[in-house]
């Protein structure tokens, strides 16, 4: 089977603001073969930026973008993912954003495989590890976006509460930006909303940056509403300061790692960073393979491996994948408030089951389908030229 295609497609809603909301818009890729067969992935990243590394013209040997990596190579086997992934991030060493970029095509690669093979990609991961191919069902957790005030917070949760989610994560919005007494107030509101039952998990959207005393205090004042985790209080690259954190044995567990672009990132937050929750993006990471292996660590170590994912549920059914067949790793970041766009992007999202769990599809590849017809009004064409050169045409959806 040999890939004929590799098409980035930039989606956008007609309005964007400054809310940290990651479903305004997106990078969706689609990889074609010889055979008919088709896969799709999604990048969690400024898609303008990720879409360049897709067509850039060549600067020398370590700056290749990724089609010209892909196209023409054969993909017959999980193996060859493998392989494909290592040629695209050796041809472009120096391009700074490969594996957030590379995100996409790596997802849709395993896509077309598990077709190809009329196998689920939880299962190819489990016969390259030697681990159990049963996939568990997973808790969903409602990722939402703390309110404007602790009163509408309140009223989102309890929303939340009303709709039968059992688990919700709150953040960003006004957390560490007023003060410790709003900071609480937000808490003891989402705690409030969803129930004593419930769990809640706090997002501080990295506020505090390096400042780990903070981090810590705030932790200790939110230990009486009983969060399962603080999540990023600090900045992902503060490995000193996570160290000095999670050394001081916090009421609260601490979780972080969306923001890793690499492997080497996640591992050094998990090795050094003494985080207890890690939380990773196959969209930002570099795709299924090495979400997968920082799971892998994650077992090794004893901690919580977590999904992270405030996106779609195409992004959702990549990373239900990587984890789906560890029973014990049963928490799931369920996109619950996305945009318009987040919403229609796959034809059947995963629904939350009567028992209140989520469940991977035992179908061929990722086990969703792209809306093409759906998607369409959300189509932001691109065209780049250099000179008289057209270095980039968009290919049509259909």
């Amino acid at each position: 089977m040999k890939i004929t295609a590799v098409d980035p497609f930039y989606l956008r809603m007609p309005n964007i603001t400054t809310a940290a909301d990651g479903t305004q818009d997106t990078l969706l890729v689609r990889v074609r073969t010889d055979t008919g067969i088709e896969g799709w992935g999604e990048c969690d990243a400024s898609p303008l930026v990720s879409l360049a590394v897709y067509c850039c013209p060549m600067s020398h040997g370590n700056i290749i973008n990724i089609r010209t990596s892909l196209i023409g190579e054969t993909l017959d086997r999980p193996d060859d993912v493998v392989c494909l992934s290592e040629k695209v991030l050796r041809n472009g060493l120096d391009i700074q954003q490969i594996q957030h970029a590379y995100s996409g095509a790596e997802i849709a690669l395993w896509d077309v495989i598990g077709q190809q093979l009329e196998t689920p990609v939880y299962r190819l991961l489990a016969g390259m590890s030697d681990t159990a191919d049963i996939a568990h069902p997973k808790l969903p957790y409602a990722s939402v976006l703390f309110g404007d005030t602790p009163e509408d917070t309140y009223h989102i949760a309890a929303g939340l509460r009303e709709r039968g989610y059992r688990a919700a994560k709150f953040g960003w919005g006004p957390m560490g930006k007023f003060g410790e007494a709003n900071d609480i107030a937000l808490v003891r509101a989402a705690r409030e909303g969803m129930g004593a039952e419930a769990q809640i998990m706090i997002d501080a959207g990295v506020i505090w940056g390096a400042d780990y005393e903070t981090a810590y205090n705030r932790g200790e004042a939110f230990a009486e509403f009983s969060p399962t985790w603080l999540e990023e209080p600090l900045a992902p690259d503060a490995i000193d300061a996570y160290s000095a954190l999670t050394a001081k044995n916090p009421s609260v567990p601490i979780a972080a790692g969306e923001g890793s672009s690499i492997y080497r990132m996640a591992e050094d937050l998990i090795v050094n960073g003494g985080i207890q929750f890690v939380q990773i993006d196959a969209g930002r990471i570099g795709g299924i393979m090495p979400s997968f292996q920082v799971r892998q660590l994650a077992e090794q170590h004893g901690i919580q491996y977590v999904n992270h994912t405030f996106k779609s549920h195409l992004s959702l059914a990549a990373s239900l994948h990587v984890f789906a067949t560890n029973p014990d790793f049963n928490l799931l970041e369920y996109p619950a408030a996305g945009s318009e766009l987040s919403q229609c992007l796959v034809t059947e999202p995963f629904s939350v089951e009567s028992d209140g769990m989520v469940r991977v599809r035992a179908l061929p590849g990722l086990g969703v389908k792209v809306d093409t017809e759906a998607i369409r009004p959300y189509l932001a064409p691109v065209r780049i030229e250099v000179g008289a050169d057209t270095v980039f045409e968009q290919t049509p959806l259909a």
